[in-house]
C-alpha cells in the first residue's frame, strides 16, 4: 500500500507535516498559464495526495494566475493540509516572470489568495522573489505585518541568498526558505548549499523547487539511473530520497498532474539509500 512514510518537520515550530509534500504548479495549464484541460483530474490529484498522507502543499498566486489556489479550495483539502502560497512574482504577456515586492501589492494579494483558498488565515505565506525595485526590508516588513495581523500564520522566503535570509530574520521569524536545489545542479547552480546550511543551523524548513531538475539532471542522470537499478526504483524516486536523507530540514515538493505519477513519488518514501550513494549524489 502506497502511503507517505517520510518523517515529519515542524514548520515554524508548530505546523507538523510529513517532509514529502506536493507542489501544485503543474496543476495549471501549459506554461503555468490558465486552467488545466481536465480540472476534475487536477482536483483528484489533490484529493489523492491527502489520502496518501501528503499534508503539505505549495502553490503561488502567480500559478495560473490563481488557478492552483482555486483548485485547492475546490478539491476540499485546504482545511486538511498545511497550505503554503506565495506573492511577489508576476507574469507578463510574453510569459516572463517579473518580481513585484511593493508592500501595497503584497497586502492586496494576501486577501486575494485567502479568498481563492477559502481560508481565514494562510498557513505559510512566502515572499516569492526579491524585487530589485523595492527595498528587500520593506517587502519583508509587510509580510511581518501580515503575520502580526493574523492574516498569515508563518512567513517564508523564496529565491534568496544567505545574506537576505539573515536580513529577513532581523525582521520576522522565517519559517521556510524555498530555493532551487537538486542533485543534478552544477556547482554554480548549487549556491543554495550555504542557504541550506543556514536553515539547518536555525531550524528553518528548506523547500527545494525543481527537486527533480525538471527532468534534466545533467551528468548526474547516469548516477541516478545506476543507483535506481540497484534499488529497483526510478531515478526520480532516488532523487527524492536523496533530498529526504541529505538534510533533515528539507521538504521536497514534487509536482504532477497525474495520480499515477503522484503515487510513484510518494512510494519513494519507502526507499533508503546508503551513505555511499548519498555521497555520490552530493558531489
Amino acid at each position: 500500500m502506497v502511503e507517505n512514510r517520510s518523517d515529519t518537520f515542524d514548520i515554524g515550530g508548530e505546523l507538523t507535516v510529513h517532509r514529502l509534500g506536493f507542489g501544485a504548479m503543474r496543476l495549471c495549464g501549459p506554461d503555468i498559464v490558465g486552467p488545466p484541460a481536465d480540472e476534475d483530474a487536477a482536483r483528484e490529484v489533490l484529493q489523492r495526495a491527502a489520502d496518501l498522507g501528503v499534508d503539505f502543499v505549495d502553490t503561488a498566486d502567480s500559478y495560473g494566475p490563481g488557478v492552483s489556489e482555486r483548485l485547492i479550495r475546490e478539491a476540499g483539502v485546504a482545511d486538511e493540509l498545511v497550505v503554503a502560497t506565495k506573492a511577489g512574482l508576476l507574469r507578463n504577456r510574453e510569459g516572463d516572470w517579473l518580481s513585484h515586492g511593493d508592500p501595497d501589492y503584497i497586502r492586496n494579494q494576501v486577501l486575494v489568495s485567502r479568498d481563492r483558498l477559502g481560508v481565514d488565515q494562510i498557513d505559510l505565506y512566502q515572499f516569492h522573489r526579491p524585487d530589485p525595485d523595492t527595498p528587500f526590508e520593506d517587502s519583508v516588513e509587510t509580510f511581518a505585518e501580515l503575520k502580526d495581523e493574523g492574516l498569515v500564520a508563518h512567513v517564508g522566503l523564496s529565491n534568496v541568498t544567505v545574506e537576505q535570509l539573515e536580513t529577513a530574520r532581523d525582521i520576522v521569524d522565517v519559517a521556510t526558505v524555498q530555493n532551487r536545489y537538486n542533485p543534478g545542479d552544477t556547482e554554480a547552480d548549487r549556491g543554495s548549499d550555504r542557504v541550506l546550511d543556514a536553515c539547518e543551523e536555525y531550524g528553518i524548513g528548506f523547500v527545494p523547487w525543481f527537486p527533480l531538475g525538471a527532468g534534466d539532471m545533467g551528468d548526474t542522470a547516469d548516477v541516478l539511473a545506476e543507483i535506481a537499478d540497484t534499488h529497483d526504483a526510478t531515478p526520480e524516486q532516488v532523487a527524492l530520497t536523496w533530498h529526504l536523507q541529505h538534510s533533515p530540514v528539507t521538504l521536497p515538493i514534487p509536482g504532477t498532474s497525474s495520480v499515477a505519477h503522484l503515487e510513484e513519488n510518494v512510494a519513494a518514501t519507502d526507499l533508503e539509500l546508503t551513505d555511499a550513494e548519498i555521497a555520490r549524489l552530493s558531489e
